[in-house]
């Protein structure tokens, strides 16, 4: 009985973000469990490539390219993806960037770079997925936050990514509770340091995973897998009565 509850046979699911990485772990795992995935990325060649990874493990997959981070883009994002699955069950927001920068040297195109990628075209996302979703009667949204969303990070400076992970952590509370009587879950997870193209730098600096990873109670990174798994979780029917939760992934950096 319990297996079965984290089967998405017969489903749909939209991850953008999804070549590399935490997205596409995301579309391996919802693709295993039975899902049609469609995946974008800014990268044509990445995002071919994840999808025939994909395709070569038996997994339903096709790749949209896309950059998200106007409305008019997300919706036409959105509305492919739907027509190409017929239908859209899951949407699963991983596609962001982030940008380290002393906050007096900021540049604003930065600072709006950084917010409409990670906040502005997630809203939008989630707003054109959800006009199908309502019709529907049904659906899940999982959105990528960051403990960033909860901590300003050592030793590294990123007020523009860390003010954006927070506008998403409440963004998914705020439609979770306008949507909750509508049969459509929206969740967030909270990844720490991860694995990633996105973290390598830091994780390669001597001096910044001295402080990254001994403040983490595990003592080392996450892996792109462990996210997912969490994120299948909450689009899965096993997370029926959750909406509107953050769930951190973090080994513990957060709990201090």
């Amino acid at each position: 009985m319990y297996a079965e509850l984290f089967r998405l046979d017969g489903r749909t699911a939209f991850v953008t973000g999804g070549s590399r990485g935490i997205g596409l772990a995301c579309a391996e795992a919802l693709g295993e469990a039975g899902a049609t995935v469609a995946l974008s990325s800014r990268s044509r060649d990445e995002g071919e490539a994840a999808a025939a990874a994909l395709q070569g493990k038996g997994i339903r997959a096709i790749y949209l390219p896309a950059d998200l981070s106007t409305e008019k883009a997300a919706q036409e994002a959105v509305r492919r993806a739907a027509d190409e699955l017929g239908g859209l069950d899951i949407l699963v927001n991983n596609a962001g960037i982030a940008r380290h920068c002393d906050s007096l040297a900021l540049p604003p195109e930065t600072w709006d770079e950084v917010i409409a990628t990670n906040l502005t075209g997630l809203f939008w996302c989630c707003r054109a997925a959800l006009e199908r979703m309502v019709a529907a009667g049904r659906g899940s949204i999982v959105n990528v936050g960051s403990i960033s969303g909860f901590i300003s990070n050592l030793p590294q400076n990123q007020v523009a990514y860390n003010a954006s992970k927070a506008g998403v952590h409440m963004l998914t509370k705020s439609l979770a509770g306008e949507f909750a009587q509508q049969n459509i879950r929206i969740n967030a997870v909270a990844p720490g340091y991860i694995e990633t193209a996105m973290t390598r730098g830091g994780l390669d600096d001597p001096e910044w995973s001295k402080i990254w990873l001994g403040m983490t109670p595990m003592r080392r990174s996450g892996t792109p897998s462990e996210v997912a798994a969490a994120v299948l979780f909450l689009a899965s029917d096993a997370a029926s009565y959750i909406t509107g939760s953050v769930l951190t992934i973090d080994g513990g950096y957060t709990i201090h």
